[in-house]
């Protein structure tokens, strides 16, 4: 079998720390704030040269918390609730021959300047903290953009559910990070088998572990808890 040998040029920084809660594709939840730290070889300011001329970016990248031994042709999609079979190359799933994602994410600033950088300052982002990343590639509107084109069983956007963030417990999160964590729990983080009205989930969120439930549409934020360093 050919293979080939492919370079991380860069890592990313995010909000999660595990894969429970990162949003099922990018662009979901467009509050989220990331960085894309390039490796010292790949910090070069030329490479960089023309990308602040672009407002997104395509990231290849590594699904780094779902490398396995061998393939399955057929995956069961969360789509469709985990109950039905596809054919790996007619969905995103994570656990294919080689694990490479693709995110279409927003450039909102270019760190020229940062001790690690330069770095890029991104939104909309659905990657775990540290996922490593091969290739940068800007968005072309006029390439990429097919609004016509059929989606299969993935043509109708998931639907999100009411968050209900009791005062005492928003206090807790930094202001920055509120919008964010909202749309991530607007998403339902849980599985899409599961549909246990009296569990109560933990998610990994920055420096917090955000605890909640869902029932009747509604997810309840219950308990947050700040880790110390």
């Amino acid at each position: 079998m050919e293979t080939h040998t492919i370079q991380v040029i860069a890592h990313i920084e995010s909000d999660f720390p595990t894969k429970f809660g990162v949003p099922r594709q990018s662009g979901l939840v467009p509050e989220l704030r990331a960085r894309v730290v390039f490796e010292p070889a790949y910090r070069n300011p030329d490479a960089l040269r023309g990308i602040e001329g672009f407002s997104r970016l395509w990231l290849i990248w590594q699904f780094s918390a779902a490398v396995r031994d061998g393939w399955s042709p057929t995956v069961r999609p969360p789509r469709l609730g985990g109950n039905e079979r596809m054919g790996v190359f007619a969905t995103r799933s994570p656990f294919r021959p080689n694990p490479i994602g693709l995110s279409c994410v927003q450039l909102e600033a270019v760190e020229w300047d940062a001790p690690d950088g330069p770095a890029l300052l991104v939104s909309g982002a659905d990657l775990m903290d540290g996922t490593p990343i091969y290739d940068v590639k800007p968005y072309v509107p006029y390439a990429d953009a097919f609004p016509d084109a059929r989606g299969g069983f993935a043509s109708v956007r998931a639907e999100t559910v009411e968050v209900d963030f009791p005062p005492e417990l928003l206090t807790k999160v930094p202001e920055a990070q509120r919008s964010a964590l909202r749309g991530v729990l607007a998403q339902d983080p849980r599985p899409r088998y599961q549909d246990d009205p009296a569990r109560v989930y933990g998610m990994a969120f920055g420096a917090m572990d955000v605890r909640f439930r869902v029932a009747g549409g509604k997810l309840t934020v219950v308990d947050i808890q700040v880790k110390t360093q």
